[in-house]
């Protein structure tokens, strides 16, 4: 029941510090055209990777929105099979050219740059991924 849920009581519970912060960084993201920006960016990265996947044969898939990508890695493109080693592979030749990520679902790549990224950073992330994927793939 809602008696359970205490969300605070008191105004004077709420911290002033912390709120004006997050406005402030909303106010920012807002100024900066932050929004806008990642979703060319992104647009642009998700072309990219979808069209180097045609050409990958260890790629099942590419997903994104906004600056945010999946790439599913797969032992058999037909079958999408998962292929969860050749995801760690990769994952750590990119760590040793200093690109990290997560690997989800046990074999999606997940790509999540900052709102902040320059496109030349984006760039030089993108061919740190495909240049393993390319080795991992041979």
């Amino acid at each position: 029941a809602m008696a359970d849920l205490a969300l605070g009581h008191y105004t004077h519970e709420k911290n002033p510090v912390t709120a004006r912060a997050a406005l402030t960084t909303l106010e920012i993201i807002e100024d900066e055209g932050l929004v806008e920006k990642s979703a060319v960016l992104g647009q642009y990265a998700l072309a990219r990777l979808q069209d180097f996947a045609t050409s990958c044969p260890i790629i099942g898939d590419v997903r994104g929105r906004g600056l945010m990508f999946g790439i599913e890695i797969v032992s058999d493109k037909m079958a999408k099979t998962a292929a969860p080693i050749l995801a760690e592979k990769i994952y750590y030749r990119c760590l040793d050219n200093g690109l990290s990520f997560k690997i989800s679902q046990g074999n999606v790549l997940t790509l999540s740059p900052p709102l902040t990224i320059q496109q030349g950073d984006l760039e030089t992330a993108l061919a740190i991924v495909e240049a393993a994927m390319t080795a991992v793939a041979a």
